[in-house]
């Protein structure tokens, strides 16, 4: 919500942080995956998905280019605000790759729990 309404839309950042905290009485992740890629290259992906037979695209995606890219500077910006909670991770790359860094990530966040029954 504050990525899209308040970078992509240009609502005020204050405003839209308040609301969320009001609507999730604080809470936040423990951990959050950024899966990170140019969004030319997303929306690229997102059509040729479309012609492959995959659903097409949802409102958000069609949205304009500049319109994803401050999404994704709004997004950059969260990660370096909360560094120990956020995970960055290039999804540029093959889905091997990226499946990879999500485990790594979600395995290094469960290493440090006790896990009961």
């Amino acid at each position: 919500s504050l990525a899209y309404q308040g970078f992509g839309r240009g609502l005020d950042v204050a405003l839209v942080r308040s609301v969320n905290d009001v609507a999730t009485g604080g809470l936040l992740p423990d951990l959050t995956l950024l899966l990170d890629i140019d969004p030319a290259i997303g929306l690229e992906r997102v059509q040729a998905a479309g012609r492959a037979g995959a659903a097409g695209g949802d409102r958000l995606e069609q949205e304009t280019l500049a319109f994803h890219q401050r999404v994704r500077a709004g997004f950059l910006q969260l990660a370096r605000e909360s560094l120990k909670r956020f995970v960055v991770i290039d999804a540029q790359g093959d889905v091997e790759r990226v499946h990879r860094e999500v485990v790594r990530a979600v395995d290094g966040l469960l290493a440090g729990r006790k896990v009961t029954s």
